[in-house]
C-alpha cells in the first residue's frame, strides 16, 4: 500500500487515513456505505458525502453498500428509495448491493438485550420533557469536549437502576405493543455527568405505533439513529464510516457502543459538510416549498434537488467536478454558487451543440434580399469539439433578431444594431440599419430595415471593412415556436435556511416563461433531456414536458455577458 496513487483533490486527509489503516493492518479491505434517509429526495448536499464515500472505494479497490436507514416508518417511502437509487445512478456511482437498516432489525433487538442483561441499558418512564430535562446543560459557547466544571451534570433516571429482569419484561412488552407511544423508552446506561452531553444516557428505542413500508407491523418499537448507524456498519463489516463534521460528538457512543459488544469496530472520519450559498439543505423546509405550492414539485428546475438540477439540464460530469474543486476538507466553509454554475457552464461549453434561438423576438426586414428566396447557410455545432460537424440553418429576407440588439438610440461602447451601424449575421451576411417601422398608434419599433451586402456571405467584406459586433438570428419563415423559461436562484438570501418563514424569501424573478420564442428549425427534434447552448444566451435543455407540439426548454445557466454589466453601470 506504499505506492497509493491520491487522487487530485484539493485535501486527500481521508484517502491518507484510509493507506495509513491499511498499511499498519488496522484494516485489510476498505468498505464504505451510504447511508441515506428515504423521507425525500437528495438534494446538493448530500452529494458531496456520497462521492466521498464511493470515490474512497474506488480509490483502494474497495466496495460501496448502499443502505437505507429506515428506522423512522412515519416519514418513509419506497418511492423515496426508488428515487435515491435512480439519482445514485445518475451521478455515475456503483455499490455491490443495497441494504435496509430494517434488514438488521431482529439482530439489533438481540444486541439491546445483551446490554440490557449486562446492565448497560434499562427502560425510562419518563417523558421526553423530564428526559431532556434531566440531561443537565451544556452553556453558551461550551463546546462538549471542555472541561467537566464548565458543564451542568445531568440527573439520574429514577429507573435507571431498575433490576434486570424488569427491564427485559417491559422491553418486550414494549416490543409487542401493550405501552402507549411516549410512555418508554430504553436508555443506555452510560454516564449521566460527561461532558458530552450525546453520551448522558441516550435513548435506543421509542414505541411507535406506525406501520413500516417493508416489515409492515412487526415491531412497535424502533431504534433510534444512534443505536442502528453504528450496529449496522459493524454488522457489515463497514472500515470506515465517512460522515459530515456533526456527527463528530456521536462518534464516542458509536464506539461505546461496539465496545460494549464487543463487536467489528468501524473507524469514523469526518468531514465538512456542503454548505452552499443559496441552496436550501432543510428536507423539511424543502418538503414545505413542494407542499404549499411554492415549487411545482421536487423536481422544479429552481431546487437543487438532484431532481431539480437534472431536469434543468445538469450534467452528472459537472457536478462531481465541482465536487472534486470543494475536496474532502474538515474545516466547515461556505462554497458560493457561482462555483457551481461555473462547473456547469465549463462541461455544458465542451458538450452542447449550438443552435441559434431568440427569445424576445424584434423582426429584421432585408429590404434589398430577393423576395421568396431562401437559402442554408452553413453553422458550427460545437466549436469545442471537431468532431460535432456542422449544420445547415435556412435564411430568408425576414428575420427575427433579440431585441436588446437593435438600440434606436444607442449608449456609449454600444456596437450592435442602429441606424446607419453595420453588424454581421452569424454565419450569414453584413446588414446595415437603414431605418425602422413604427406602430402608427403607439409610436412603438415593430420592424428594423436594413441592407445586406451579397459579398460577405459567411466572411468578411471585399474591400476589408470590418465590423464590432455579430448577432444572433432565426429565419421568420422556417422558426418553430417554443415556450423558454428562464430560472435563476429560488432564494434573494445566501442562507435560506435560516428562518422559518420561507415565504419571505423568495426571489419573485426566480422563473420568467417567456412563450413567443422563436428557434432555429432543427431544435424542432429535441427530445426530453437534449442539451444545447442558444448562442450568445445560455445553456438549455428540452423540458420534461417538451414535445413536438409545444417545445419547451429550460435555462441551465446564463453565459457570461459584459455587455449586461456595462449597461447596468450606465
Amino acid at each position: 500500500m506504499d505506492n497509493i496513487d491520491l487522487p487530485n483533490t484539493p485535501t486527500n486527509f481521508i484517502i491518507e487515513a484510509v493507506a495509513e489503516d491499511l498499511k499498519t493492518g488496522r484494516f485489510n479491505y476498505v468498505r464504505t456505505r451510504l447511508p441515506p434517509e428515504p423521507n425525500g429526495y437528495l438534494h446538493i448536499g448530500h452529494v458531496k458525502a456520497f462521492l466521498i464515500d464511493y470515490n474512497t472505494a474506488k480509490t483502494f479497490g474497495g466496495e460501496l453498500i448502499l443502505r437505507f436507514d429506515d428506522t423512522n416508518p412515519t416519514k418513509e417511502e419506497t418511492k423515496f428509495v426508488e428515487a435515491i437509487e435512480d439519482d445514485a445512478r445518475w451521478l455515475g456511482i456503483e455499490w455491490v448491493k443495497v441494504t435496509f437498516a430494517s434488514d438488521y432489525f431482529d439482530r439489533l433487538y438481540e444486541w439491546a438485550i445483551l446490554l440490557v442483561k449486562k446492565g448497560l441499558a434499562y427502560v425510562d418512564d419518563q417523558s421526553a420533557e423530564e428526559m431532556s430535562a434531566s440531561r443537565g446543560t451544556l452553556p453558551r459557547g461550551t463546546k462538549w469536549n471542555q472541561t467537566e466544571s464548565a458543564l451542568k451534570p445531568g440527573t439520574e433516571s429514577p429507573y435507571r437502576n431498575r433490576p434486570v429482569e424488569e427491564n427485559l419484561d417491559l422491553l418486550e412488552r414494549m416490543k409487542n405493543g401493550e405501552f402507549p407511544e411516549g410512555s418508554r423508552v430504553l436508555r443506555a446506561k452510560i454516564d449521566m455527568a460527561h461532558p458530552n452531553l450525546v453520551m448522558r444516557d441516550p435513548v435506543m428505542y421509542r414505541i411507535m405505533h406506525a406501520s413500516h413500508h417493508r416489515t409492515g407491523d412487526k415491531w412497535c418499537i424502533y431504534p433510534m439513529y444512534d443505536w442502528s448507524h453504528g450496529q449496522n456498519d459493524s454488522m457489515e463489516g463497514i472500515t470506515h464510516s465517512l460522515c459530515s463534521n456533526e456527527y463528530i460528538i456521536h462518534r464516542p457512543l458509536y464506539e461505546w457502543f461496539l465496545e460494549q459488544l464487543g463487536e467489528f469496530k468501524t473507524r469514523q472520519i469526518e468531514f465538512s459538510r456542503l454548505n452552499l450559498s443559496y441552496a436550501m439543505m432543510s428536507k423539511r423546509k424543502l418538503r414545505k416549498l413542494v407542499e404549499t405550492g411554492v415549487v411545482s414539485g421536487w423536481d422544479d428546475p429552481r431546487l437543487t434537488t438532484l431532481r431539480g438540477l437534472r431536469r434543468r439540464g445538469v450534467t452528472p460530469e459537472s457536478i462531481r467536478a465541482f465536487i472534486a474543486q470543494v475536496g474532502e476538507t474538515n474545516n466547515d466553509s461556505w462554497v458560493d454558487m457561482a462555483q457551481l454554475e461555473a462547473c456547469i457552464r465549463d462541461d455544458l461549453n465542451r458538450r452542447s451543440l449550438r443552435r441559434m434561438a431568440v427569445l424576445h423576438p424584434l423582426k429584421l426586414v432585408i429590404d434589398n434580399y430577393p423576395d421568396g428566396q431562401s437559402e442554408e447557410m452553413s453553422a458550427i455545432n460545437n466549436p469545442e469539439d471537431e468532431t460535432a460537424g456542422s449544420r445547415k440553418v435556412p435564411f430568408s429576407k425576414v428575420v427575427y433578431i433579440e431585441q436588446d440588439d437593435f438600440r434606436e438610440t444607442p449608449p456609449p461602447k454600444y456596437h450592435r444594431l442602429y441606424p446607419g451601424n453595420e453588424v454581421r449575421l452569424r454565419y450569414a451576411y453584413l446588414v446595415k440599419c437603414t431605418g425602422v417601422s413604427r406602430d402608427p398608434v403607439t409610436g412603438e419599433v415593430m420592424e428594423v430595415h436594413c441592407t445586406y451586402d451579397p459579398a460577405t456571405r459567411g466572411g468578411d467584406a471585399p474591400d476589408g471593412r470590418k465590423v464590432k459586433s455579430t448577432i444572433h438570428w432565426v429565419s421568420a419563415q422556417h422558426a418553430v415556436k417554443a415556450e423558454v423559461r428562464l430560472y435563476e436562484q429560488l432564494f434573494s438570501v445566501e442562507n435560506p435556511d435560516t428562518g422559518e418563514d420561507v415565504n419571505t424569501i423568495i426571489n419573485p424573478h426566480s422563473l420568467e416563461v417567456l412563450n413567443d420564442c422563436f428557434l432555429e428549425p432543427g431544435l424542432a427534434k429535441a427530445i426530453p433531456g437534449d442539451k444545447f447552448q442558444f448562442e450568445r444566451t445560455g445553456y438549455f435543455c428540452a423540458d420534461l414536458e417538451s414535445a413536438p407540439s409545444k417545445l419547451v426548454f429550460n435555462r441551465t445557466v446564463t453565459l457570461k455577458d459584459t455587455w449586461a454589466k456595462i449597461e447596468k453601470q450606465n
